[in-house]
């Protein structure tokens, strides 16, 4: 078999934003960014361009230039699984190679930051937390993530697509066919395929074009529920209410797909933190997902919450107060789901399946609300650096001189802080995770 040549090795467009437990899938944009785009509290796609439907052509051209890569990475070895194999070592080698062909041939091309496109984080210290959030983001793509992307995905079994970018609902169901279709086609070895969407969207579809998107091979839907409080989500401009919610969730039931909810505890602030974490439970009873996902809500700067909450009309929750939700909504739920806690917003790991373990997450939530409030704040601290160096691998230099002072020996002695200090380092690594 002759060598590629590499000058015809090209970039494809990839999903900055995914569900976690698509961190690792391939991923190809049917529409770039959110067709929505106006809720308060959501930092994503308020960076970048427009939103965009692509055209067929388009997204063919990717699946194609994304397997000309897969069968380079083939021909060179790249990922073959031999002990001691540093496949990214090798993958950098290879990046290298094909953008200095690239180069002689007068090919324009940058090489990206391997550790945003792989999931690293942010490439420099000093950065706000907007500017941080905004590394995540790559409307242009790069032969380095490009090649990186294909490496993740085939490291970690080679198996599932997600297909974005914010609610390919929108698109014409025979459109989608043809387009899930194509993939399957070039990637046959593909298990499975899964996608965002909204609520509202899936609630307006007829069922016959659910079952079309069923029919190309769509395993599960994530829909951004966040709240069933219907006073909540007309403050956060979410716009849909808690029946659409249900509705879109029954229908997708329906229509043979999975469906996995992410509800949002604080959405509500002190102000409906109760009715939020009640009617939220209520919806989904009603919905009867197959999957609920907790993710905290963050205040991210440049947002119309963050607006608000300097402007006074939204208070965020204390964390006691979000614990008591969650403590609701496994409490209230009457559905068989399961419960999940699987981002680093959140402050204790509560998963499970309702209702069976049901008493066993309400122990670990009551052990916290026993605490002090000052041991509550040490088991944030705590909790909060776990997360930080489980999303990221380490500490960062700005976060090390934040907990510098509290430093004794090898260890963080929380003794050493007040509890506006505590605090203060809190929200500083709050501020730094991705929900």
């Amino acid at each position: 078999m002759a060598d590629t040549d590499l000058s015809l090795i090209e970039p494809f467009e990839i999903c900055s934003i995914r569900p976690p437990t698509e961190n690792f899938s391939l991923t190809f944009r049917l529409t770039r960014n959110c067709g929505w785009n106006r809720c308060l509290f959501c930092p994503v796609y308020k960076q970048g361009v427009k939103f965009s439907r692509r055209t067929m052509e388009d997204v063919k051209k990717d699946v194609d230039r994304a397997r000309a890569i897969d069968d380079l990475l083939t021909e060179r070895g790249v990922c073959d699984p031999y002990p001691g194999t540093d496949v990214y070592r090798e993958a950098a080698g290879l990046i290298a190679e094909i953008n200095e062909v690239r180069s002689r041939s007068g090919i324009e091309g940058g090489t990206g930051d391997r550790r945003a496109a792989a999931g690293g984080g942010p490439s420099g210290e000093g950065e706000d937390s907007a500017a941080w959030f905004a590394t995540w983001f790559k409307d242009t793509p790069t032969i380095e993530d490009s090649v990186y992307h294909l490496v993740s995905w085939r490291v970690n079994g080679g198996q599932t697509c997600f297909i974005g970018d914010s609610n390919s609902l929108v698109l014409n169901p025979a459109f989608f066919l043809e387009a899930a279709s194509y993939i399957r086609q070039t990637f046959p070895g593909l298990a499975r395929f899964t996608i965002y969407g909204r609520t509202r969207s899936a609630a307006e579809m007829p069922l016959r074009d659910l079952e079309v998107f069923k029919g190309a091979g769509l395993d599960r839907i994530h829909f951004g529920v966040e709240s069933g409080c219907d006073e909540v989500l007309g403050f956060m401009k979410k716009g849909v209410t808690g029946e659409q919610h249900i509705l879109g969730c029954r229908k997708t039931v329906d229509a043979g797909i999975s469906c996995s909810v992410y509800v949002m505890p604080g959405l509500g602030g002190t102000r409906w933190s109760v009715p939020h974490a009640a009617d939220t439970s209520r919806v989904i009873t009603e919905a009867a997902p197959d999957y609920v996902r907790l993710r905290t809500l963050e205040v991210f700067p440049g947002t119309p919450l963050a607006t608000a909450v300097r402007k006074g009309t939204f208070t965020e929750a204390t964390e006691e107060q979000i614990v008591r939700e969650i403590r609701t909504l496994v409490e209230e739920i009457e559905t068989e789901t399961t419960l999940v806690s699987d981002s680093a917003s959140n402050l204790l790991d509560v998963s499970g399946r309702l209702p069976g373990d049901g008493p066993r997450m309400l122990e670990v939530i009551d052990e916290y609300l026993a605490l002090s409030p000052r041991e509550k704040l040490t088991f944030s601290l705590a909790s909060r650096l776990q997360s930080f160096v489980g999303q990221y691998g380490g500490l960062t230099q700005e976060i090390m001189h934040a907990v510098m002072p509290f430093v004794a020996g090898d260890r963080i002695d929380a003794n050493r802080a007040s509890d506006d200090e505590i605090e203060g380092v809190i929200r500083l690594i709050r501020s730094r995770l991705m929900p």
